[in-house]
């Protein structure tokens, strides 16, 4: 896989604002809408260069039981839901249109792509994006990495430290034991995300512009600390049954865009 350096957007084209003010309105409203994907890494890591892209939509998680609330707080924002979209697929996914005309998807309790991201547990540990350690999933679950998903991953290794977050409850970190245990629980995650994992070293010798200027950890170092983690996790009858069949059944799906 070869990564083709540099951001194809500019300033102008940028949709963190617009996302910020709407993702901090929400904080301010008691409204449980958290950021995720691209803009929810340069909100988690920004110390960083950017990774800019013209057309960026907005992507938003929230709670099931908080549906209601977010659509809401999105149509008083000025937001215009495709109401037939959400009336359909509203217990799963929404889809709105900003005031700026960018599209948003708002997920709803799980991301679901090549597996399933539930992301509950820590909706509620930051107070503008998903748990930081579900970004980084959500990026390392996908079985064929583009670029712009393999920048984000560098992003994240190179600026959070990856800890225990009940040992640092105070700072932003790439949670080994949340990692650990969604490893330890599926064999299908654990193969593709260790395999993303592994990709690493040989897409950084090929790109060296992939690791960020001035980056607080060494990528590797903490990808390879998150590989060991998931070799590491007490592995239960299921995943070891799984595992048995290895890649002779197919192990993801393939994630088809939904037209809204």
């Amino acid at each position: 896989m070869r990564v083709p350096a540099g951001s194809t957007g500019s300033a102008a084209d940028d949709a963190l604002p617009e996302a910020i003010t709407l993702a901090q309105g929400a904080a301010d409203a008691g409204v449980g809408l958290k950021l995720l994907g691209g803009l929810a890494v340069r909100v988690l890591v920004p110390g960083l260069p950017p990774r800019l892209r013209a057309g960026q939509d907005i992507d938003f998680a929230c709670m099931s039981k908080g549906r209601k609330d977010t659509a809401a707080y999105l149509e008083r924002s000025g937001c215009v839901p495709d109401r037939r979209f959400n009336n359909l697929n509203g217990d799963r996914q929404m889809y709105f249109t900003a005031p700026s005309g960018r599209p948003i998807d708002v997920m709803v309790d799980r991301l679901t792509m090549c597996h399933v991201l539930d992301f509950r547990a820590g909706f509620r540990r930051l107070p503008l994006t998903l748990d930081a350690i579900d970004i980084l999933l959500s990026k390392l679950q996908i079985v064929e990495l583009n670029e712009k998903d393999v920048r984000d991953i560098m992003q994240l290794l190179a600026g959070l430290p990856v800890r225990d977050a009940d040992q640092v409850p105070d700072q932003v970190v790439l949670d080994s034991r949340r990692f650990a245990d969604v490893m330890a629980a599926d064999w299908g995650w654990w193969r593709t995300v260790t395999g993303n994992l592994d990709k690493l070293p040989s897409l950084v010798a090929d790109n060296p512009e992939l690791t960020p200027e001035g980056a607080q950890h060494n990528p590797l170092s903490q990808a390879g600390a998150l590989a060991d983690a998931a070799h590491a996790a007490p592995k239960g009858m299921k995943w070891k049954l799984r595992a048995n069949v290895g890649d002779r059944v197919r192990w993801y799906e393939l994630p088809e865009e939904v037209g809204h």
